[in-house]
């Protein structure tokens, strides 16, 4: 599949990017303008025939039609015969969507009716402060969101717990007025062992202060007779179908602290803006669709130049949780092992992706960025405008910090021009030693995601276009990307090493290295 742009690689290899600018209109050319985002790619080798053959790539693995088979409610998660239908969360307009001939849409938006109600009810309530408990997708999304979303705070404060470290609940519990503390309950089946154990935590916290759990938990479950076991009533509980993924899951019940947070109107903005990129990504052609060619242009980064990283850089505060969340969405979506019909892969899976927010990465890890041995392609993003007018200056000097951070890993400084920066305080070989250490080596792949302001409907077409991107390299690699099974073996073992880390049985069996650490651990307890 790889091997024609593996050799026009090899062929271009020596090519600087910069080059390529020589065509006056390469920047607009190879750039994607829709719902006021522009995604700009013209800083990486890619070419019109390089564009060209990762388009066939997708039009080889028949992008298009697995494409259409998502929307339209076909069980593309072959491994647990599921269909893939968080789109349908967000699919405001009620058409039809079809899962084993049934009709979906109309519990959905049933759901989020009762979302809104429920939500209402909270922020019209003395409750001060909600506290989401859950883990992975049930935690990452709509605590990434509700950070991002700061400007439109107007309910209780949310909180998010997810660790099953103590610290995590009690640092989080800290300073709050049990009496004034509600509890959401993430958890599909009221049963995962991380967040049922904070649960308990946060019910023994309440009836330390001689309160009870009603009235004070809510549950977004499926199973409501678990929920009822902890006295939380079937209209406290929200549940959902096993056709949405937990890291896809946000838009629907799992964002119910995100929707307290920034109220209804502005949560159905969010779903807003996903289902505008999902317009967009089912109606523009491939060359002009931006989830593809964001993933077409992050493929030809891994698969094809094997760079094995991809550095996500927000050059927005309030986007500082978007990498670990992108981290999720994309590591536990995309890296597996083996196509869909159990073979392994004859290339690289998905890349391993991390990032922190600029400019406080630039003082942190861009030195490896600009003068490293490996090539780290960079994804940028920017919004033209912020939400402090009064402080318009520093959001002028931040848009200047990200257009310069991708100009100078372009751009680069050779050795003559370092030369002339240090001229006039050294000499001779100690002139050449000094000019070396100022040498950036620039063509390095960065692309820009600019967008107008972060508000929840950009919010939402930000976090669709990359949920669109992780189905467009999973068809072309040809994997599941919908099922997890490699964090299953982790929980097996966890729930057999519990009884031998409290001393209840023995290390018998074990390897010498865990039994070795369990005894250390046990010498302190």
């Amino acid at each position: 599949m790889w091997t024609e742009l593996k050799a026009l690689a090899d062929a271009y290899g020596d090519r600087h990017i910069l080059d390529l600018f020589q065509n006056g209109n390469r920047a607009e050319a190879f750039s994607v303008k829709d719902c006021n985002m522009l995604f700009d790619y013209s800083k990486t080798q890619i070419d019109d025939e390089i564009r060209a053959g990762l388009i066939a790539v997708a039009e080889k693995a028949d992008l298009a039609t697995r494409r259409d088979a998502m929307f339209g409610g076909a069980k593309i998660n072959e491994t647990e015969g599921r269909a893939v239908l968080h789109t349908a969360l967000r699919n405001l307009n009620g058409t039809p969507v079809g899962v084993d001939g049934q009709d979906v849409m109309p519990e959905v938006l049933a759901t989020l009716d009762k979302m809104s109600a429920v939500a209402e009810n909270v922020r019209a309530s003395d409750f001060t402060d909600v506290v989401n408990i859950g883990i992975g997708g049930s935690d990452l999304g709509p605590a990434m969101a509700y950070i991002a979303l700061s400007p439109y705070h107007s309910g209780p404060r949310c909180h998010f717990v997810s660790n099953v470290d103590g610290a995590d609940i009690a640092d989080t519990l800290a300073g709050l007025d049990p009496a004034k503390t509600l509890f959401i309950v993430a958890s599909k089946t009221f049963t995962t062992i991380e967040t049922m154990t904070n649960a308990r935590t946060a019910l023994a916290w309440l009836e330390k202060a001689g309160l009870s759990a009603d009235g004070r938990f809510i549950a977004l479950s499926s199973n409501k007779e678990k929920a009822a076991e902890w006295g939380i009533p079937e209209d406290r509980v929200l549940g959902f179908e096993d056709w949405v993924g937990g890291r896809y899951s946000m838009w629907g019940p799992i964002g119910l602290s995100l929707m307290i947070g920034i109220g209804p109107d502005n949560f159905r903005d969010f779903l807003v803006g996903g289902q505008a990129m999902d317009l967009h990504f089912r109606n523009a052609p491939f060359d002009q669709n931006m989830p593809v060619m964001l993933a077409l242009v992050g493929m030809w980064h891994n698969q094809v130049l094997d760079y094995a990283t991809r550095a996500v850089l927000p050059y927005d505060n309030r986007l500082a949780r978007l990498p670990a969340y992108l981290q999720q969405l994309e590591m536990e979506s995309n890296g597996k092992g083996v196509s869909m019909d159990g073979a392994d892969l004859t290339c690289q899976s998905g890349p391993v992706v991390w990032g922190e927010p600029g400019t406080n990465g630039q003082h942190a890890f861009y030195q490896l960025i600009h003068q490293g041995t490996r090539v780290v392609p960079c994804e940028f993003l920017v919004a033209a405008e912020g939400h402090e007018p009064d402080l318009a200056h520093h959001h002028a000097l931040l848009v200047a910090n990200c257009l310069a951070q991708s100009e100078a890993l372009l751009r680069g400084r050779d050795l003559d021009e370092a030369r002339g920066k240090v001229a006039d305080k050294f000499e001779g070989d100690e002139l050449e030693r000094q000019a070396r250490h100022r040498v950036f080596p620039g063509n390095r792949p960065t692309t820009t995601l600019a967008y107008q302001k972060l508000t929840p409907q950009m919010l939402g077409q930000i976090i669709a276009l990359y949920e669109h991107r992780v189905f467009v390299e999973g068809v072309i690699l040809g994997i599941n990307s919908y099922d997890q099974w490699g964090v299953e073996l982790g929980k097996e073992l966890a729930t057999a090493l519990g009884p031998l880390v409290t001393g209840e049985t023995g290390t018998d069996g074990k390897d010498g290295s865990t039994a070795q650490l369990v005894q250390y651990v046990r010498s302190f307890l």
